[in-house]
């Protein structure tokens, strides 16, 4: 969940992918309008920034019209196969990604929720060998100007469509690469690395955020050559991970506030999805990384220690609960942790991290079981909405980061079924 959200009652925000597109190309008087039609009704969350809003750095918009939850979202596919075999892979990340793209496309924007899916739609490219994925994200990043949004800064949700940007400069040959496409990302992050340490507060004080930033300081480096990006991360990496970390059940807590928490079984209370977003964010640095960086094996450590843990309780549908280690208070499975899982053990499989012979049976059923989840027109279902806990939803439920996360997955399991990437 992004730390910040607009929580409103107004109908219009909380219809099916709400059309924003149309404020977006506004520009900030569109947004300002917007506000004063929904303004008596919409109140920002507690955790919300404190710096002003400004005409030239307009509020994003609400990080919940990320999807939706049709009462009839139609019959499950049909034409799909779990058979881990690349064209097999190939044809549902096709299948997917075009609808996603189809159904949210007149929605993009700059938030954590989009980016996600960013990102899986440029895997899905490289999977499928289709350029439209990318090349939807690439004219949506020239419509945005290559910005990123800027009025909470240090807030790593929205950094987090810097990945997207790195991604698309870095993916040119070295001497066709277009600088505009990092400039403004690169001011925000030397702005961050040379940010002193807040005594009070944590900079990534919630386990989501490992994510949103620490892939985008580890493509500055790699864009760069400068090793502060890298040490900054690492230095940011393990002051979160000291204080959410469990060196016991090897997950991480959501945030502070949930240390004492205990889900109806007595254990504790471990959120599906923010521990995919910490494994994704492993994976991003990870591929980045040195192999000769002195903290590396404390990425390969803390990477084994919880890949070991989610292969422990995975259910017997091959899927995760958003309630990690109470499954049984929770009717469905849930498919945006159960993607980001299954990308970080394909990713670890694929790199020689995790013992092949061990984990292919872990992604093998949770590729299959994430596969019952698509329906007949593309649709990925069982995602659970914008939140900071386990929760409750439909079976219908779709949500972008979601779907970006079974993109990224998709990648991983063709490049272990031998498929060209």
């Amino acid at each position: 969940m992004s730390a910040v959200e607009l929580r409103s009652s107004h109908p219009a925000l909380n219809s099916s992918f709400f059309n924003l597109s149309f404020a977006r190309r506004a520009g900030g008087v569109g947004l300002v309008a917007l506000g004063v039609l929904i303004g008596s009704s919409t109140s920002l969350s507690a955790q919300a920034a404190s710096t002003p809003t400004t005409a030239n750095k307009p509020a994003p918009p609400d990080s919940k019209s990320s999807g939706d939850a049709p009462d009839d979202p139609g019959p499950l596919a049909t034409d799909i196969s779990p058979e881990l075999k690349p064209k097999a892979i190939q044809a549902v990340v096709e299948k997917v990604a075009s609808w996603q793209v189809k159904a949210a496309e007149p929605t993009f924007n700059r938030l954590w929720t989009y980016a996600a899916l960013y990102d899986g739609l440029i895997a899905a490219s490289k999977t499928t060998g289709d350029p439209k994925f990318r090349d939807a994200v690439l004219k949506f990043s020239e419509q945005e100007k290559w910005m990123l949004i800027d009025n909470r800064f240090p807030h790593a949700d929205d950094q987090a469509l810097g990945k997207a940007y790195m991604e698309l400069y870095l993916g040119d040959p070295k001497n066709a690469r277009k600088p505009e496409r990092m400039t403004n990302t690169k001011e925000i992050i030397d702005r961050l690395v040379v940010r002193p340490d807040d005594p009070a507060k944590l900079l990534w004080w919630w386990c989501d955020a490992l994510y949103m930033a620490p892939p985008v300081l580890s493509r500055m480096y790699l864009a760069t050559g400068d090793k502060k990006y890298l040490d900054y991360m690492d230095h940011e990496w393990w002051q979160t991970s000291a204080a959410l970390y469990s060196k016991q059940d090897h997950l991480y807590f959501r945030d502070e506030r949930y240390l004492t928490q205990k889900q109806a079984n007595g254990k504790n209370l471990y959120w599906s999805r923010g521990n995919g977003w910490v494994m994704g964010g492993l994976v991003k640095v990870l591929e980045i990384m040195p192999k000769n960086y002195p903290a590396r094996t404390k990425y390969i450590e803390q990477f084994r220690e919880m890949a070991e843990e989610v292969k422990a309780i995975q259910g017997k549908d091959g899927l995760w609960r958003s309630g990690l280690l109470d499954p049984d208070a929770y009717e469905l499975p849930e498919v945006s942790g159960s993607a980001f899982f299954t990308y970080a053990i394909a990713y670890g499989i694929n790199e020689h991290i995790l013992d092949r012979k061990t984990y292919l049976p872990v992604v093998e059923r949770s590729w299959k079981g994430m596969l019952q989840h698509v329906y007949a027109d593309g649709r990925l279902g069982s995602i659970q909405p914008v939140d900071a806990q386990p929760g409750k939803f439909k079976p219908s439920a779709s949500h972008v980061y979601g779907v970006g996360g079974f993109l990224m997955a998709g990648y991983e399991m063709n490049r272990l079924a031998g498929g060209k990437h």
